[in-house]
């Protein structure tokens, strides 16, 4: 039976899967996809957190995230655009950032498709992710608004992870990341 690691996210308890990402390395790993409950308890605990935010827009890179972004966008009556990590020929003009996700340890890229330029540029947005890790997806999205001429006026998440300085990210919780000394040698 897989060792599991228990949060509680908006008054709701999960216990989340543990996963070895690197020798030595462990993290807990959050899929909020087809967890309505969840999904709907952190938009709305992130949302009342960014209630006075002058974002018109919500940014999100692809997958995990969406229901967040939609959940969010709904309850703040504000549009919602998703980065896709896979170009199409009908994006058209497509604006391209790159990152090294800590789940997949490979490079990826973010596509900010055509039609949703309008969205982002001249506007203030608000980034939102499932979890923020090392940051490298954060960055690649901020690349993008920023290309768009858009500006990041907050980041969210629901969860930060690490030890790094996450205090410029509104998120619910932090989660640990579990380094197996053994394997330090």
């Amino acid at each position: 039976m897989r060792k599991t690691y228990t949060v509680e996210i908006a008054g709701i308890k999960r216990n989340l899967p543990l996963f070895e990402v690197a020798p030595g390395v462990t993290i807990a790993i959050f899929n909020m996809l087809g967890d309505t409950i969840i999904v709907k308890a952190a938009a709305a605990a992130l949302a009342e957190h960014l209630k006075e935010s002058i974002a018109t827009a919500i940014v999100t890179a692809e997958a995990k995230s969406i229901p967040l972004a939609y959940e969010m966008s709904a309850i703040m009556g504000i549009p919602y655009v998703v980065l896709r990590k896979t170009y199409k020929s009908y994006m058209g003009d497509a604006i391209a950032a790159e990152s090294v996700s800590i789940t997949t340890g490979k490079p990826q890229k973010l596509y900010l498709d055509e039609k949703d330029r309008n969205t982002v540029r001249g506007k203030h947005v608000i980034i939102v992710d499932d979890v923020v890790s090392t940051g490298s997806t954060l960055k690649a999205m901020e690349s993008v608004v920023d290309a768009a001429d858009g500006h990041v006026s907050e980041i969210a998440a629901v969860f930060t992870e690490g030890d790094a300085d996450w205090s410029h990210v509104v998120a619910l919780a932090n989660l640990p990341v579990f380094i197996d000394s053994d394997s330090a040698d």
